[in-house]
């Protein structure tokens, strides 16, 4: 396990520029252009020498004047064109990359199993999604680009300083060990708490994600002091890590800029000491002089991108363990059911092997196009059973087949396409409640869409909005209220128009009103179709074809109403009190009248 860690540590930029689709060969170009432009800089420099050289000559001419000024211009354009081109293509690859990288993410998640997936907190998702890819764009654009002309460039100046003196080009690295040396400290002792500062970093996003969107829970029942001191509690230890990381390495890193750049530290006092002794002329010290400047620019920059892509590593290696998180497999080549039975044999589930099993050997058939209701105690198993199905979890053991195919041999977009899940918490996008009504099938136009919401029952209260159908439905839908949310995705199931269609409590939040309305659309949308329904209203399930008991995670009665009435003693004490709560309810109402 460690050497892959390592062969991955080794290889992550390779990793990263594996998700720009084909532009590596672009991101080289950028890095020549960089190079051409940098080195294009220190051109003027030779031609402020070769003047200088003349004026001190006393042979100084106008038109020589105006050839070297000419020469510099050019070079200097040269420079700027070519540092445009190159930052260019390089935000052009780094956009892609970022791109590459979400969707990547996104198709890791959505092929995951979902107890990998709540594995990791919504602080650490986002801050990967949206934070740290992000924060990839600006070294991938300016670095690694940037970096390369800077790498290049004190090489070369280097190689001309050699050719005036080399007793002034070796003057030019007097500095250089001490600075490496501090570089290298600071590099150690902060390597040691950059996984540390990930990890706060996620804790503290986290807390302020659970803070926002616990917001209206946090002042119902009065806990914002609390709530607050937990959300400023993890800022504040936050705060006090960056400040004790960043004191250990004070001192290592001011010596490292100090040291690093100081090129001019030996350049001057030796170039000064070979003029008096007449080794070398004033323009050929002019020359080395400004041929250290830009050794010390270099050299500046070198250090400020050296971190940057130290922290680009730290981001793509952590980004790359999401990536690595365990997906559903999938068939190769994949087989497709000629109906659409759905049948479960011994099938046993754990969420987690310390919590213990929560399905025990459930074996249940259900034909193509019947009526199947779950029904249980809560704790049962029943939503499990139906996030099963809809293949949101691998089965421990066992197997679960649709029309004689086991669901792992299906591809997870195959199965996606012949099965409709409604749960009874509903997430809508923020956009227009007709973008989330035609997610059920994007190819839909709008007439249809606007069919699927009257069978749902949402066109009365949609048209009555601002915008009607254009109407966003805000952040998680909460622009709505419960109802309406179950209703817009009941209208989304409904258009998707699939073969399998699992009802987990779809109804729950719906107004009386509108209820019985609803249950006839859905009776006569799903005519034909394999339905499966988990009810707590035993009221709405009364005509299914079999009713399916489930307590504590097995099969405790199984039939049609009539025979579960007369059979099962937890049917019938579940019947009684749903009638009795339904009595209550009317009395109230009567009484309140």
């Amino acid at each position: 396990m460690n050497e892959e860690m390592s062969k991955e540590e080794k290889k992550w930029f390779g990793t990263l520029l594996s998700y720009a689709k084909g532009s590596g060969g672009r991101l080289g170009a950028s890095v020549v252009f960089s190079m051409i432009s940098l080195l294009s800089g220190i051109i003027p420099y030779y031609c402020v020498y070769r003047i200088l050289d003349l004026y001190i000559g006393g042979t100084l001419e106008k038109d020589f004047v105006m050839h070297w000024c000419g020469i510099a211009l050019i070079a200097y354009l040269v420079k700027v064109v070519c540092f445009g081109i190159s930052t260019g293509i390089s935000h052009f690859v780094a956009f892609h990359v970022l791109e590459g990288l979400r969707l990547k993410v996104a198709d890791t998640f959505l092929k995951a199993p979902l107890g990998e997936v709540y594995a990791h907190s919504i602080g650490e998702i986002k801050g990967v999604i949206v934070d740290k890819i992000e924060d990839i764009e600006p070294p991938l654009a300016h670095v690694v680009p940037e970096g390369a002309g800077h790498i290049l460039l004190p090489i070369v100046c280097f190689v001309a300083l050699a050719m005036v003196d080399i007793r002034v080009a070796l003057a030019a690295l007097l500095a250089l060990p001490l600075g490496l040396i501090f570089m290298m400290l600071t590099f150690k002792i902060s390597g040691k708490n950059m996984d540390k500062y990930q990890e706060a970093n996620a804790h503290m996003s986290s807390v302020i994600v659970e803070y926002v969107e616990g917001i209206e829970v946090i002042k119902a029942f009065g806990k914002s002091g609390v709530s607050y001191e937990k959300f400023a509690g993890s800022i504040r230890d936050y705060r006090d890590f960056v400040i004790e990381w960043l004191e250990s390495t004070w001192v290592t890193m001011k010596l490292a800029f100090a040291f690093m750049p100081a090129t001019l530290l030996g350049v001057v006092p030796v170039s000064i000491l070979l003029v008096g002794k007449g080794s070398m002329t004033v323009s050929e010290m002019a020359l080395s002089v400004m041929l250290a400047m830009s050794m010390v620019i270099s050299m500046a920059k070198i250090e400020i991108f050296s971190n940057g892509l130290r922290q680009m590593q730290y981001t793509v290696l952590e980004i790359q363990k999401l990536l690595n998180i365990k997906s559903l497999p999938e068939p190769e080549s994949e087989k497709k059911p000629e109906h659409y039975s759905i049948e479960l044999r011994d099938v046993h589930f754990t969420y987690d092997e310390e919590d213990g099993e929560v399905l025990h050997g459930i074996d249940l058939a259900m034909k193509e196009g019947s009526f199947t209701a779950l029904v249980g105690p809560s704790g049962g198993g029943k939503s499990t059973v139906a996030k099963l199905i809809a293949r949101f979890w691998d089965v421990s053991s066992g197997s679960i087949r649709i029309g004689g195919v086991d669901i792992k041999d299906l591809k997870v977009t195959t199965l996606a396409d012949i099965v409709s899940f409604v749960t009874q918490d509903n997430f809508l996008f923020s956009r227009s409640l007709m973008e989330n009504i035609r997610l059920g099938n994007p190819k839909a136009t709008d007439e249809e869409v606007i069919a699927a919401a009257k069978a749902a029952c949402c066109d009365e209260f949609i048209r009555k909005l601002p915008d009607g159908y254009n109407t966003s439905a805000g952040e998680a839908g909460k622009r709505l209220s419960g109802g309406e949310r179950q209703r817009i995705a009941i209208a989304r199931m409904m258009l998707k128009n699939a073969p399998i269609v699992i009802l987990d409590e779809a109804t729950a939040f719906t107004d009386p009103e509108n209820e019985t309305k609803l249950q006839e659309s859905i009776a006569n949308l799903t005519k034909g179709k394999t339905l499966l329904v988990i009810a707590h209203r035993l009221s709405t399930i009364k005509k299914a074809d079999q009713i399916v008991v489930l307590n504590g995670g097995q099969i405790e009665a199984q039939g049609t109403q009539e025979e579960l009435m007369e059979s099962s003693p937890l049917y019938q004490r579940m019947w009684q009190a749903h009638i009795g709560a339904r009595n209550w309810a009317a009395g109230s109402t009567t009484a309140s009248v």
